[in-house]
């Protein structure tokens, strides 16, 4: 009987656990800058925004020049640069959460139920 109640104790102590970390996870990802309803990209730098500077740098010259061949070869290949880079910022983002929630889980899942 005091086997079954530890048991319910540690299942109910991991799930509360388990809960406060998808939460606490979920306000690391998503954050909404206050005052509006926008959100708030972690991941985004000073990186990030000079590669989207460039590209609409090399949208507007493909504009400007009478959409000619060379400048929009150019608009592209700016745009597939930024979008690489914003790529690769959010997967490092993610990836590095994910590991400090799995370092916490691991530690509190190898918390075990005492019996008195």
């Amino acid at each position: 009987m005091d086997d079954e109640g530890c048991i319910d104790n540690n299942i109910n102590e991991k799930w509360e656990n388990s809960k406060t970390i998808i939460k606490e996870t979920k306000q690391q990802l998503i954050e909404k800058v206050e005052g509006t309803g926008t959100f708030k990209n972690k991941w985004y730098d000073e990186e990030c925004k000079f590669a989207i500077e460039e590209m609409k740098k090399a949208r507007k010259e493909w504009f400007i020049k009478g959409r000619r061949e060379k400048e929009e070869q150019e608009y592209h290949h700016r745009r597939k640069e930024v979008h690489k880079i914003i790529r690769n910022k959010k997967k490092t983002y993610m990836k590095n959460v994910i590991e400090s929630k799995k370092k916490i889980r691991s530690i509190i899942t190898q918390g075990k139920c005492i019996k008195h």
